[in-house]
C-alpha cells in the first residue's frame, strides 16, 4: 500500500506577518507595567489607546493612529482613575468613545475629541460603581449599543445600560454571580445571545447574559483553561491555558458540549499567557504571546489546520487588534496587531499580508464584514431580541465608515456614488454596436472615473479619518518630522494613483485599437 501525503488548498496558505519600519512605530511610549494578563492596548481606524504608567492614581494614552515616530514625554494622557488602569476598550459603534476600568473599583466612559488633545483629559461621561473590588476586564456587546459588560475580583459579571441620562450610574442592570473565583476572560458569539468565561478555578462556563443562568459548564481536569474565545458562527469554542505537566496548550470545544474537549494540542513549555484572536471573515485564528501562531479553522475534521507562525525576538506585554473596516486592503492586508514591547518603550504594528500580484480589490479574501452600526437598541436587546451585526462591504468608496457627522465647515461629499468597477466582457458589448456605441459608452465612463478620480482624491486627504489640511501647524522638531513622513506618504500615494491611472489609460487605448480593427474587418 503507497501513502499518499493530504494537500490541502487553501488561499491563506502563504499569508506571512511583516513587522512596520521604525518610522511607522510608536516609540518612547510608558507602557504599563502591570502584572496583570490583559491586553493593555486598544485600537480603532482613527486612535490607539495604551494603558500606562502614572503616579497617583491610573492613566492611559490616546495617540492618534497617524502619529507614529518618538512620541512626546509631554503627550496629554485621560486620566481620572484614582488606581491603575487594567483595561480599556473602545466602544465598537463610537470610535471616539472609550471605556476604562481600574483598581479603584469603578468603569469611567469617556469621549475622546476629534481634535487632537492639548492637555490632561479629566471630565469623564459617565462613571459605573457598582463592583466592591478592582475591575479587571470590560467587553461591549457585538450587536447592541450602549451595553456594557465588565468583571470584578469580587467574582461577578456586572451588565450596564449606558442609554441613561445619569452621569453616575449606581445600579447595573444585571449581575452575574456565579463564579467561585476571579474571572480570566470574557467572549460573546457573534449575536451576543452568549457569554464563554473562563475562571481562576480552571472551568470554562456559557452564560445567557440577560438572566445569567449558567447554560454549560466544563469540568475537564486535564485541561486548565486561561483564555476562552467562541468561534464566530462554527458552534465552537477555543482556549488557550496549560495541560496537566504546565505545558502550554490549546484546546478546541463543542458548543453544545464541554464535557471533553475535540482536540487539545500542547504547543510549548513557556510561562507566558496565550491570547487568541479569530478572525469570523476569514476562519483564522491567531494564537500569540511574543510569536504569533496562526491556523485556519474548519467545522471538519482535522478542525485546526496551521499555516505557519511570525516569530520575534522581543516579548510583549500587551497586544492590541485593528477591526477590519481599519485594514488596508490595498496591500491585501487581513489582520494586523499591535504589539507592546515594555522594554523598548515600542508599540510595533504587525500586518498579517496574503501575497497577490494584483494591485484591484481582491473580493474572495474580504467578504462582507461588521460594520460600526448597532443592529438594535439597547432596550430591545434587554427585551430579549437577538440581532447579528449589521454587514459592510471593505470595498474602497462603498461606504463611508466614520459613525460621526463631519463639521459642517467641511463636510465629506456623499452625493457622488462609487463607480462600478469595469466589466469583463466589455469587448462582448461594445463589439457589434461599431464606432458609435464604442464612443457612447466611453463618454459614459469618463465622468464615472472622473467621479471615481475625485472620491479617491477626497480620500488621500484623509489619513486614518484626519484632514491634512486642517491639522494645526507643527509646533516641535519632532510634529515638523511627523509631518514631513505623512506628507512623504501622501507623495508616495498620489504617485501610485498616477501610475494606476496611466496603465488604465493605456488599457483603454488597447480596447479602442482593438474595436476599431475589429470593426475594420467587417
Amino acid at each position: 500500500m503507497s501513502w499518499h501525503p493530504q494537500y490541502r488548498s487553501s488561499k491563506f496558505r502563504h499569508v506571512f506577518g511583516k513587522p512596520a519600519s521604525k518610522e511607522n512605530c510608536y516609540d518612547s511610549v510608558p507602557i504599563t507595567r502591570s502584572v496583570h494578563d490583559n491586553h493593555f492596548c486598544a485600537v480603532n481606524p482613527h486612535f490607539i489607546a495604551v494603558v500606562t504608567e502614572c503616579a497617583g492614581g491610573g492613566a492611559f494614552l490616546v495617540i492618534p493612529l497617524h502619529q507614529t515616530g518618538k512620541l512626546d514625554p509631554h503627550f496629554p494622557k485621560v486620566c481620572g482613575h484614582r488606581g491603575n488602569v487594567l483595561d480599556v476598550k473602545w466602544n465598537p459603534f463610537d470610535d471616539f468613545q472609550i471605556a476604562s476600568c481600574s483598581e479603584d473599583t469603578t468603569i469611567k466612559i469617556w469621549d475622546i475629541p476629534k481634535q487632537l488633545l492639548s492637555k490632561n483629559l479629566t471630565v469623564f461621561k459617565k462613571e459605573l460603581v457598582g463592583h466592591s473590588r478592582r475591575v479587571g476586564l470590560l467587553e461591549w456587546h457585538p450587536t447592541a449599543a450602549d451595553i456594557l459588560f465588565s468583571s470584578g475580583y469580587d467574582y461577578k459579571v456586572m451588565v450596564w445600560n449606558l442609554d441613561t441620562k445619569e452621569c453616575v450610574i449606581m445600579r447595573p442592570v444585571r449581575t452575574i454571580d456565579c463564579h467561585q473565583d476571579v474571572i480570566l476572560s470574557m467572549s460573546f458569539n457573534t449575536n451576543g445571545s452568549l457569554l464563554a468565561t473562563t475562571c481562576k478555578d480552571r472551568k470554562i462556563r456559557i452564560l445567557d447574559p440577560r438572566v445569567g443562568t449558567v447554560l454549560k459548564e466544563a469540568n475537564y481536569k486535564g485541561h486548565r483553561a486561561n483564555k476562552v474565545l467562541f468561534l464566530g458562527n462554527l458552534k465552537k469554542l477555543l482556549s488557550t491555558g496549560t495541560s496537566r505537566w504546565n505545558n502550554r496548550q490549546m484546546a478546541l470545544w463543542d458548543q453544545d458540549d464541554l464535557s471533553v474537549p475535540l482536540i487539545e494540542e500542547d504547543l510549548d513549555g513557556s510561562s507566558g499567557v496565550l491570547f487568541p484572536f479569530y478572525d469570523v471573515d476569514t476562519n483564522m485564528l491567531y494564537v500569540g504571546d511574543g510569536n504569533i501562531r496562526y491556523y485556519e479553522v474548519s467545522s471538519e475534521k482535522p478542525h485546526l489546520n496551521y499555516l505557519s507562525e511570525y516569530r520575534s525576538y522581543h516579548p510583549q506585554k500587551g497586544i492590541g487588534v485593528m477591526p477590519k473596516r481599519g485594514l488596508d486592503v490595498s496591500s491585501c492586508e487581513i489582520f494586523r496587531f499591535y504589539k507592546l514591547i515594555t522594554t523598548k518603550s515600542l508599540i510595533e504594528p504587525v500586518s498579517m499580508i496574503v501575497p497577490r500580484r494584483s494591485e484591484s480589490y481582491q473580493e474572495d479574501i474580504y467578504p462582507s464584514t461588521a460594520g460600526a452600526q448597532p443592529s438594535m437598541t439597547a432596550q430591545e436587546w434587554l427585551s430579549g431580541m437577538n440581532r447579528g451585526p449589521l454587514l459592510v462591504s471593505l470595498r474602497p468608496g462603498s461606504e463611508l465608515l466614520t459613525p460621526r457627522p463631519q463639521p459642517p465647515g467641511r463636510p465629506l461629499s456623499n452625493s457622488m456614488a462609487p463607480a462600478s468597477p469595469r466589466s469583463p466582457d466589455l469587448m462582448g458589448k461594445l463589439a457589434p454596436e461599431g464606432g458609435r456605441r464604442l464612443f457612447s459608452l466611453l463618454e459614459e465612463k469618463v465622468p464615472r472615473r472622473a467621479a471615481e478620480h475625485r472620491l479617491e482624491e477626497k480620500k488621500a486627504w484623509l489619513t486614518n479619518g484626519f484632514d491634512v489640511f486642517e491639522c494645526p501647524p507643527p509646533k516641535t522638531e519632532n510634529e515638523l518630522l511627523q509631518m514631513f513622513y505623512r506628507q512623504q506618504e501622501e507623495i508616495r500615494r498620489l504617485r501610485e494613483l498616477l501610475t494606476q491611472r496611466e496603465v488604465q489609460a493605456k488599457q483603454l487605448e488597447l480596447e479602442i485599437k482593438n474595436l476599431q480593427m475589429g470593426s475594420g474587418r467587417f
